[in-house]
């Protein structure tokens, strides 16, 4: 009498585990390309070495000494390259993506700290913090073309938009300057608050916002006029900013703040505040700006929020929080934005985690206290 029913009972447990298993299957296997195309992450260590992910198999399988004082590392948009700086030795290095060397030390001078490059990749654009200076390097040869000074202790330099201008952040004075893309001819220097990090600029070339994550301040400078439009108030010290991709809002993250901030870029206003953790401190947004992941320091997590409906996202089948080993900083998406990758300074590992469900698919061990991701499609 309940042979029938044991065995539906038999049958439905089946289905079930069978069904639970190609879920978990899914979740873990490993992205794949089709042939002839590699997909690696590059990460930066405290021991100047650059550890290689191979993002198809899931594990890292080559470490590369760049030098000490390892900084700005980033993928060239064309090439089968990475770039980065030693600040300590006072070079740029060339990582070649297909010979998986470090093929290439162009000294320019005393702390470097980032790269840029031009909309055709054909130029480098770097400032050296030591002797105040902007460079701009041919990428063909490997040589210094151009040389500008700066303001005091530059920091970075960004390349606008529309490729006319290169903005020089000078966290020594206080200043923005704008110099000609061409020629490094010093256009305006603008006064700004204490100690700038870093500059977002608006897909216009028209407006700029400088942080500084010593000041709960932000600057907005006019970059047609070259002057200080504002500086707006903030809840906390920010650590970082991300310009939605038509430049209608700023989101800048505050671990202080214990949130994000959302900026009206046409208006100047400072609007929607949003709490998401402990110490959220880095971000990283989607190409279609829907989707915002924001590293938690303290909480060993990832938050992930829909920025449309200003909210956190919790829906069932949806991993959160979405563990992401001890102390993760820098976060990447893989190109085609299926994989969040987020490196975990006090862990030592790349964390790789599925967008599709916020799962966190596997740990890999990079290297002691990482610093920096880059990620390269070739």
């Amino acid at each position: 009498m309940d042979r029938p029913r044991n065995f539906r009972l038999y049958f439905l447990v089946a289905a079930l585990t069978f069904a639970g298993l190609i879920v978990l299957l899914r979740e873990h296997r490993p992205s794949f390309l089709r042939p002839g195309l590699r997909l690696y992450a590059y990460v930066s260590t405290a021991d100047g070495n650059v550890t290689v992910v191979d993002l198809v198999k899931l594990k890292a399988f080559s470490r590369l000494y760049a030098g000490p004082g390892l900084s700005g590392m980033r993928e060239h948009p064309t090439r089968a390259e990475v770039y980065g700086v030693s600040s300590t030795g006072g070079y740029v290095w060339v990582l070649n993506t297909r010979a998986n060397q470090i093929t290439v030390r162009i000294p320019v001078g005393p702390l470097p700290y980032a790269v840029d490059f031009s909309a055709d990749g054909k130029w480098l654009y770097t400032t050296t913090s030591g002797n105040d200076a902007l460079l701009a390097i041919d990428l063909q040869r490997h040589a210094i073309v151009a040389r500008a000074r700066t303001g005091h202790e530059p920091v970075l330099a960004r390349v606008t938009p529309n490729g006319k201008a290169i903005l020089v952040v000078n966290h020594g004075d206080g200043s923005l300057a704008l110099h000609d893309a061409g020629t490094l001819v010093l256009r305006a220097s603008v006064s700004v608050v204490p100690q700038p990090d870093d500059v977002a600029i608006l897909p216009d070339s028209s407006v700029a916002f400088v942080l500084s994550r010593s000041e709960r301040r932000i600057s907005v400078v006019d970059l047609r006029r070259g002057v200080l439009v504002s500086n707006l108030e903030l809840a906390g010290k920010p650590t970082d900013m991300l310009m939605k991709p038509d430049g209608g809002e700023l989101y800048v993250i505050s671990p202080e703040a214990h949130g994000l901030q959302a900026i009206n870029t046409w208006t100047h206003e400072v609007g929607d505040y949003m709490v998401l953790g402990s110490a959220p401190t880095r971000g990283v947004l989607s190409a279609d700006a829907s989707l915002l992941y924001v590293s938690d320091t303290e909480a060993g997590r990832v938050t992930p929020v829909d920025i449309y409906n200003r909210r956190i996202i919790r829906e069932p089948g949806k991993g959160f929080p979405v563990p992401a080993g001890d102390s993760p900083m820098a976060l990447r998406f893989d190109p085609n934005e299926t994989l969040l990758l987020v490196v975990s300074q006090g862990s030592g590992d790349l964390a790789v985690i599925r967008v599709r469900t916020n799962f966190l698919v596997t740990m890999i061990p990079v290297g002691e206290h990482p610093q920096e991701l880059a990620v390269k499609l070739f």
